[in-house]
């Protein structure tokens, strides 16, 4: 959590550093239209356009510390791996007791490594600008909108599971185990599916205005407009509301019945639920609502008349990413490591391995199963 503390520290170092920098920048008129070239060129293969009249802007952010963004990345890429490749050690080493929180689990794990191997390559972008080529310009867009969602609709799935699981007082039995895999199967491929789009109009190119490469959706026609407004709500809603919509009333229903409960080891379950849903809407709800403003900018629903508006528009899209982008290094805190389970689980894992000793897992080892819940908590998951 320190380190967590650290990242949002230096972010606003950032911020403070553009807004000291703001006040001594001067620029011409060949600056102002390049500023607009750009801005109406992000994201979309610069094809929006509304009517503003600007005072002089510059191309870039000033004063924004691009090393700084890029040392944050890479912290959040080192921290993910650990902490994602751990839960997966952890949930492999349980080859007959895994429940469907488990199961689940994994996959959850997998979506974020396989996010975070790709934040290595937007982090040397943001410095230096793109310079891998098209071919892991398509790939690694593709893979990490593809880990996005299936990210996402594998934590509506837990908190489906969790529902049936607390408030129902249903588990998915040994015989249901494959419905479990078929539907991890299909949140993979309904994943892959929304992010052919991305990966497909995604492309290496020139920006002439920051004189570096870009890897960026490259639009033409008529219906680019449209196409990038339609992907937009797409990710808006199947990729953030609809899946939060259904981890509120699953959890919501959960937490009731917690309260209602006189399980202390339920009610322990209930901080790390608490934690998961405060921890979805930290890093992602500030992402969607500013690339939701971005949206109505770009598209002349909302005019701004100073540079600074769009500086700090602008600002806040690469702020409220990098919170976006944490979350894959925060799920491993929130449905592992804070659960006492879990970390009986791990020491199991390593003593079982070789890596520690007899004497050290019964030493750290926590004791959280009561005598009338012991038979019960070897049904459930490992996390919660």
């Amino acid at each position: 959590m320190k380190l967590h503390l650290f990242i949002v520290i230096l972010l606003i170092h950032l911020m403070r550093t553009v807004q000291e920098e703001k006040e001594e920048l001067t620029n011409t008129e060949e600056d102002q239209q390049l500023f607009v070239d750009s801005y109406l060129k992000n994201f979309s293969n610069f094809t929006f356009s509304y009517d503003i009249d600007f005072a002089p802007c510059s191309v870039r952010i000033p004063g924004f510390n691009s090393l700084g963004l890029m040392i944050i990345y890479l912290i959040v890429f080192v921290v993910s791996m650990i902490g994602n490749g751990v839960v997966i050690f952890v949930v492999c080493s349980m080859k007959k007791r895994r429940a469907s929180t488990d199961v689940y689990l994994m996959h959850l794990a997998i979506a974020d490594l396989l996010f975070c191997l790709t934040l290595p390559f937007w982090a040397t972008e943001s410095h230096f600008g793109w310079i891998y080529g098209n071919f892991l310009c398509k790939l690694l867009s593709g893979l990490q909108e593809s880990s996005v969602y299936g990210g996402v609709f594998l934590l509506a799935c837990i908190s489906v599971d969790r529902y049936f699981a607390i408030v129902r007082a249903t588990r998915v039995l040994s015989s249901h185990r494959h419905l479990v895999s078929v539907v991890c199967s299909v949140v993979w491929l309904v994943a892959s599916v929304l992010s052919l789009p991305l990966a497909i109009k995604r492309e290496s190119m020139y920006a002439e205005e920051l004189d570096e490469n870009i890897c960026y959706e490259n639009l033409t026609g008529e219906s680019m407009d449209q196409w990038r407004v339609s992907m937009r709500v797409l990710r808006h809603t199947l990729g953030f509301f609809l899946p939060l919509t259904v981890m509120a009333i699953c959890y919501s229903c959960t937490v009731v019945k917690l309260f209602h409960s006189r399980n202390h080891q339920k009610h322990k379950a209930m901080r790390v639920i608490l934690a998961v849903v405060l921890a979805f809407i930290f890093c992602w709800l500030p992402h969607n609502i500013t690339v939701l403003t971005d949206t109505l900018i770009k598209g002349g629903s909302l005019k701004l008349e100073e540079c600074e508006n769009l500086y700090r528009v602008e600002l806040m899209l690469k702020v409220t990413k990098v919170l976006a982008y944490m979350h894959c290094a925060v799920n491993p805190v929130l449905y592992a490591f804070i659960g006492e389970k879990f970390r009986n689980q791990l020491l199991l894992a390593l003593y079982k391995h070789g890596l520690i000793s007899k004497r050290i897992q019964v030493a750290y080892r926590t004791d959280y199963a009561s005598s009338n819940g012991s038979i019960r908590s070897r049904n459930t998951s490992v996390t919660l």
